[in-house]
């Protein structure tokens, strides 16, 4: 058994027992446009002086940098050579948030319907939409070499030919190149050398080391979008967030010249993220809906959305960073694991302080919208130590 405080578990055992009886071991699964039903926090582990501890927390505890995100963009990423904004940006709100258990709302603060970009966590709805292309056979393996169906150039090369999709799934592919104006080697530079050492860096075997970068990232959604012959928004909206009843609200974009033809017509490749502007933006409902489906295994109030397979794919550790699995973080021994939390956790996260936490044994998710991000760690402590 993996090693935990016995003040939290102690605790779990209580709030398993109380809550769990509450909803029966069932889910509630929200109706569109439904207001969200809620679980009582008057007893067990969730009292409401100890949810407050957290709420207060999380809202004392506001991202530092600017709500003008366009600003906060151009400063957190300021020692990149040639970064600009290349897609739409919006002003943020102020922290928000809410706590998920066996589908009912437990606490929520700030306003969870406004709509904000989300950063990486745009991450986590690509890496979904290459699990419907697998799971609708669009893509036979994730071991399959990309090139083998893109076959444009953007994969030609000694070295770009032994990317496969799970590399780009993982952030190890090491992809040499440009694409829409963003070079990969100028995306998030080592803190050592300079664009010279940078440009003509030694390329490294696919597979063997990770590398956080949106650039390649970027590639994946390309790489998607000529796979599926249709634009990922629709993709993920037909198949995934309409079924869901995930509001009208939600937008995901691209950059302004991040545009290709397939099949006669002309369509906007999205981005991961809003590193340069663009990625998704979302509500924190929304938000809390995609986690509702991932904590239920990929079933939706007893519909199939995605299979338990690419469920289970998402959590399994990549070989160069055990933190990291498809476009999920996730909390095992390594550089970012969280030492008094479960690790069985894992979670998508932003720049500003975005987040949306699983605990699949304990029925929970946790959405967070503009917390510090150096405070993640403690704000889930005062979660899992309420008493």
């Amino acid at each position: 058994m993996k090693k935990h405080s016995a003040r939290l578990y102690g605790l779990f055992g209580i709030l398993l027992l109380t809550i769990n009886t509450l909803c029966a071991q069932e889910y509630y699964f929200p109706e569109y446009q439904a207001e969200w039903k809620t679980a009582p926090a008057t007893s067990g582990a969730f009292t409401e002086a100890s949810l407050q501890a957290a709420v207060d927390f999380a809202m004392e505890h506001e991202y530092t940098g600017s709500r003008d995100l366009r600003q906060a963009i151009l400063k957190g990423f300021e020692r990149e050579p040639y970064h600009h904004i290349a897609g739409p940006t919006k002003k943020r709100g102020g922290p928000a948030g809410m706590i998920i258990k066996n589908g009912y709302l437990v606490t929520s603060w700030g306003d969870t319907q406004r709509v904000d970009m989300t950063f990486s966590v745009t991450k986590s709805f690509l890496s979904t939409t290459a699990g419907l292309a697998v799971d609708a056979g669009i893509i036979t393996n994730v071991n399959d070499l990309v090139g083998d169906y893109i076959w444009d150039g953007t994969f030609d090369g000694d070295h770009n030919s032994q990317v496969t999709w799970k590399h780009l799934l993982e952030q190890n592919s090491d992809w040499s190149g440009e694409l829409w104006g963003g070079k990969d080697w100028a995306d998030r530079p080592p803190r050592e050398g300079g664009i010279d050492a940078w440009k003509n860096r030694e390329l490294r075997t696919p597979g063997t080391f990770f590398e956080y970068n949106d650039v390649r990232v970027n590639v994946l959604a390309y790489a998607l979008t000529h796979t599926w012959r249709k634009p990922l928004p629709q993709v993920l909206k037909e198949q995934l967030m309409d079924p869901i009843g995930a509001s009208t609200s939600w937008r995901w974009f691209g950059y302004d010249n991040a545009w290709s033809t397939i099949d006669g017509l002309q369509m906007q490749s999205v981005t991961g993220g809003g590193h340069s502007g663009g990625g998704m933006f979302i509500s924190a409902e929304d938000m809390a809906r995609f986690g509702l489906l991932f904590l239920n295994n990929g079933v939706w109030d007893g519909k199939r959305l995605l299979s338990e397979a690419w469920v289970k794919a998402v959590q399994q550790p990549s070989a160069p960073n055990p933190n990291y699995g498809y476009m999920w973080w996730l909390n095992q021994q390594g550089a970012r694991h969280w030492k008094n939390l479960p690790e069985h956790l894992y979670y998508a996260a932003g720049f500003g302080g975005n987040f949306i936490v699983i605990d699949q044994e304990n029925d929970l998710v946790i959405v967070l919208r503009w917390l510090e991000p150096s405070q993640i760690e403690a704000f889930l402590e005062l979660v899992y130590g309420a008493s």
